[in-house]
């Protein structure tokens, strides 16, 4: 190997190595905490929004987030740019049987959009990873006027510090 090819697969491997430690990124293991949980309630009989509409959240810290969906409407969580900043550990589908939760399905790998029909529950275990603002987060179901629920309201904000 030449000298400039060694010098510049050495330079790689430092870069690779300190990326974890820059500002804004965070570093160590991730996904094997206690998560944070953080409810939104997606939307409510005959409204189309999030509660709450501003999340905030740390980078390096597990969070569980539980979408539950009580309206007569089905609601989509989304946010390309969210999707960018965190880990998806996982996504589970959970359904209340008695007095438990149980878990009907888990989703794992790059997600960016998740649909909660009425009535249901999803969890996103998520760690983020950089930081930022974010103001994609919407809601693209087109009610029966032509309109999304995004058009109507249901909108947010996620900052990631």
């Amino acid at each position: 190997m030449s000298f400039w090819k060694r010098a510049v697969a050495v330079a790689a491997l430092v870069a690779l190595s300190w990326g974890a430690a820059l500002p804004g990124r965070a570093a160590g293991n991730l996904a094997g905490q206690t998560p944070i949980e953080v409810v939104v309630e997606l939307g409510a009989p005959g409204r189309h929004a999030f509660f709450p509409d501003k999340l905030r959240f740390e980078t390096g810290r597990l969070y569980k987030l539980v979408l539950r969906n009580a309206s007569d409407a089905p609601h989509y969580f989304t946010s390309h740019s969210f999707s960018q900043m965190i880990y998806t550990r996982k996504v589970q589908v959970v359904q209340r049987q008695g007095e438990r939760l149980v878990t009907l399905a888990e989703f794992k790998g790059a997600i960016r959009e998740i649909e909660v029909y009425p009535g249901q529950t999803a969890e996103w275990w998520f760690v983020p990873v950089a930081t930022g603002r974010v103001t994609d987060l919407r809601c693209g179901i087109v009610g029966t006027d032509g309109k999304t629920h995004a058009d109507h309201g249901m909108v947010g904000e996620i900052v990631i510090e």
